[in-house]
């Protein structure tokens, strides 16, 4: 059995944020399926925000208040006042930790519009924000590599748990295939989200709801798992993103007629009305035929910018239309399509990232989350740009903080280790004994189409209840399908099968919970419900297993300064 104090799945902002924190004075495992520079955090490109105010004036109530707008009234204001307060004391101390931001000429911090934020307060490295962060924690993690042990290539299969507490996680080695205990003071998840159940997603390929699904298996809920961002612009047919910078640098979105038809749907913000309201625009016009020659896309112009100001602010998406395209943004607009991006919905968290497990707040005991795959709530129903490299940010700090409150002084928890590795064995062997001849593959296919088409920017009854049955049936093929590599030593097929079984899982919560939600808030949207019912379901949703099926229950939305107004743009 391997012993740390604090044991972190996932190596993102998130994670690698809670280590710098933990690692003062505690012995950190950070486990990691990818290294942690190839992390999806790497992958967000346009800023981080904070009301540093140095394009145009601005202050921290007008981040929140655009935030908690952007989110359809469903953000726990509590939670997003202390965020956005936070927010330029955090980018100050990135710089200071080595992250290089792009400047104004005058050497300050350059800051640029996004979609739903009414000043410009989007920080940024050109087109790779991310990166710049994600490198810059990374450095810092090594200097600590005393106290800090990272387990590139590992696969966390379960949570510990005894009673009410947490005690450790259950992993797998990825290059030998063996099963190890990892007894823990506490465990933190920042396992990030699950984009990849749907066909077009700009998720990495280890998005795959591990983390959340790990949680949901010993009985924690999870909270608006429905409320599912779609990017506006995500690269025609494969998802590749071409950030949200494009449209705060004055790009257009143009139909198959050349018109810019956000003049009809959003005419104060046009392009940079927030993703949502953005990604529906533009199904709308290709549902109503008037995508590019009558496909489901429509175009990005960049041309108008300048070869100058696009090689300045967004050279990796001129590069990324020309590698993947052969196309140049600089004479040639850019085929585009809603993607699926960001789940607003995860593992219930308070403030300082204890997992709570149900409307009162209860905390489960040395168990912690932060980032993408939990749900402190600071996004509501949709969230804008650039606000979760900072929710990723200070929502780490805080969970390493909390946690190293926690595992102080703490005694390890009671761990059988035999009996823990004997129920993840179990697991691989129930799947190389099956003799079924279903491909895996072709099920995972099948699951992201029926979600893309039945479970994406526009939804109803119907078509949620023809996807749940679907996935049900996909469901019960999983259970018969053909394994081709038995062995132990890098079979990542087997990973990848556990992978489609967290997936096809995490596929019904997200449906049975839109089902459930019958009104249109932010990233979900009804069509036979089409308007935001705030009598009926200004709450949050929470979804419990059960053996009788998913039970959903509701716990109260935290509002402080700001009522439920009509979302206009």
């Amino acid at each position: 059995m391997i012993e740390h104090d604090v044991v972190i799945v996932g190596a993102g902002l998130a994670g690698m944020r809670c280590a710098l924190e933990v690692c003062k004075e505690l012995d950190v495992a950070v486990l990691t399926k990818v290294y942690p520079s190839r992390s999806h955090s790497g992958a967000a490109q346009g800023g981080i925000a904070a009301s540093l105010g140095n394009s145009e004036p601005d202050s921290w109530e007008e981040h929140m208040y655009d935030t908690v707008k952007g989110g359809d009234f469903l953000n726990d204001q509590d939670a997003v006042e202390e965020y956005v307060k936070a927010a330029p004391r955090i980018i100050y101390e990135l710089e200071h930790m080595g992250c290089v931001f792009s400047r104004t000429p005058e050497g300050k911090i350059a800051q640029r519009s996004f979609g739903g934020h009414s000043k410009p307060r989007a920080c940024f490295s050109a087109d790779r924000t991310g990166h710049a962060i994600l490198h810059a924690l990374h450095e810092q993690l090594m200097k600590n590599s005393k106290s800090v042990k990272i387990y590139n290539e590992w696969y966390m299969h379960s949570l510990v748990v005894d009673g009410d507490r947490c005690n450790g996680v259950i992993v797998s080695n990825i290059q030998t295939g063996e099963v190890e205990v990892i007894r823990a003071k506490a465990v933190v998840f920042c396992t990030g989200g699950y984009g990849r159940v749907f066909k077009i997603t700009s998720n990495a390929f280890a998005s795959t709801a591990d983390g959340v699904m790990a949680a949901f298996e010993v009985g924690i809920p999870l909270e608006d798992p429905e409320f599912v961002q779609f990017h506006p612009s995500g690269l025609y047919r494969q998802g590749i993103l071409f950030s949200e910078a494009a449209r705060g640098e004055g790009a257009y979105l143009l139909n198959d007629k050349g018109e810019r038809f956000m003049e009809t749907y959003a005419p104060s913000r046009m392009e940079l009305a927030p993703r949502d309201i953005v990604a529906r625009a533009e199904q709308s016009e290709m549902d109503a035929g008037r995508g590019i020659n009558g496909e489901n896309c429509i175009h990005l112009d960049l041309r108008h910018l300048g070869e100058t100001r696009i090689m300045e602010r967004l050279p990796q998406i001129r590069q990324l239309a020309i590698d993947f395209l052969g196309i140049d943004c600089v004479t040639d607009p850019l085929p585009i399509q809603p993607t699926a991006h960001y789940s607003m919905g995860g593992i219930p968290v308070d403030k300082e990232g204890h997992v709570v497990i149900d409307a009162d707040q209860t905390k489960m005991q040395g168990f912690f989350a932060a980032g993408e795959c939990s749900c402190v709530s600071v996004h509501g129903g949709n969230r804008l740009g650039t606000n979760s490299l900072l929710e990723a940010v200070v929502f780490g700090e805080r969970a390493g903080k909390s946690v190293l409150e926690y595992a102080r002084g703490k005694d390890y928890g009671n761990v059988n280790e035999g009996q823990e590795k004997a129920r993840v064995l179990e697991k691989f062997e129930d799947i190389f004994q099956r003799v079924g001849s279903e491909s895996y593959n072709q099920i995972r296919e099948e699951m992201k189409e029926i979600m893309m088409s039945h479970c994406g920017v526009f939804r109803d009854e119907e078509k949620l209840k023809v996807c749940i049955e679907t996935l049900k049936g996909l469901q019960d093929r999983f259970k018969k399908g053909k394994v081709t590599d038995k062995g132990k030593l890098f079979n990542t097929e087997i990973y990848e099968i556990m992978e489609l079984g967290n997936m096809l899982s995490m596929a019904e919560i997200i449906t049975a919970a839109a089902l459930y939600r019958q009104e249109s808030r932010g990233g979900h949207f009804r069509t036979d419900f089409p308007k935001r019912d705030d009598e009926k379901f200004l709450h949050h949703s929470l979804v419990y297993d059960s053996p009788d099926g998913f039970v959903i229950k509701t716990k109260p939305v935290v509002i402080t300064k700001y009522q439920p107004a009509e979302r206009t743009y």
